[in-house]
């Protein structure tokens, strides 16, 4: 099971977006996948159409110890399971800093979870507890990119940051790299996908998730791209993620090989560069 947090502190960059159509993507190529939205924004809890009184509990309360992983946890489709967030979050933030093992209320209250291939965690634009306890659990890091200028800007944080916790997690890393919002009219975001590529040689998916307005539209409707615009490029450019992100764990299973029932790709896909695949207590930070 790969444990692995889609992590960005510059917000806007497709942080939420990715998190949602990736594990659409990868339900959708026969594996089982589990979102904890640990964002007190809720933005996966809103883009998946759940709200209000219909949330229940949350991943507030699992963290609390007030709920359990089997009590927070949604079904959202087949092979995609999901534990909302709130609002209520941001106030947990204080009460998960204080006394011991302040970053391992994640680690607990999923010990012992089973039967997923991918657990992702969609994390805050910060740098707070709350991703503290989400780089103590996880083994990887997938890093959403803006193609625009200083998209690199925040990495620099993020690494040193996963360098410190690698003294409670050493399985930490980087180990993808996204390029989002990609715009190939633009020699700017072409520039950016090389500076991204130079940078992180091993990491950098070949995929380039473009600018696409159903991408945009499709949380209001509280749907993943393949149910709002199966056609879409954005489903296109998702799918081919989800692949690859399967690539890197090994040979495609026969599901992956083809696109799910009922999905039909239709638009041009976006070109892709060659790049090479590779096969207790913390630090209190703040934001």
């Amino acid at each position: 099971m790969r444990r692995i947090a889609i992590m960005n502190q510059k917000g806007g960059v497709g942080k939420t977006t990715t998190a949602v159509n990736l594990c659409a993507g990868l339900a959708a190529l026969g594996r089982r996948v589990l979102l904890v939205d640990m964002d007190p924004q809720a933005n996966a809890t809103l883009a998946l159409g759940i709200e209000g009184k219909a949330v229940g509990d949350t991943v507030c309360e699992m963290l609390l110890g007030e709920a359990s992983f089997a009590e927070a946890r949604r079904r959202i489709a087949e092979g995609f399971e999901f534990v909302p967030s709130c609002e209520g979050l941001a106030g947990a933030d204080a009460e998960l800093s204080n006394g011991e093992g302040r970053g391992t209320h994640l680690r607990r209250a999923l010990q012992g979870i089973d039967g997923y291939d991918f657990v992702f965690i969609d994390c805050p634009p910060s740098l707070g507890i709350l991703n503290v306890n989400v780089l103590v659990y996880v083994d990887e890091v997938f890093v959403p990119l803006q193609c625009q200028f200083f998209a690199l800007s925040g990495i620099s944080l993020l690494t040193r940051t996963i360098d410190i916790l690698r003294r409670v997690n050493p399985a930490l890393r980087i180990s993808g790299v996204i390029p989002c919002m990609f715009d190939a009219r633009t020699g700017l975001a072409r520039e950016v996908v090389e500076e991204v590529e130079r940078a992180f040689p091993a990491q950098a998916f070949r995929t380039r998730i473009r600018n696409n307005v159903r991408l945009a539209e499709a949380p209001s409707h509280g749907k993943s791209i393949f149910e709002y615009a199966p056609d879409s490029n954005g489903a296109s450019d998702y799918l081919a993620l989800a692949r690859e992100v399967i690539e890197r764990e090994g040979p495609p299973s026969p599901a992956a090989a083809a696109a799910p029932a009922g999905f039909h790709v239709t638009e041009t896909p976006a070109p892709q560069s060659e790049v090479t695949a590779p096969h207790s207590e913390v630090p209190h930070l703040t934001s």
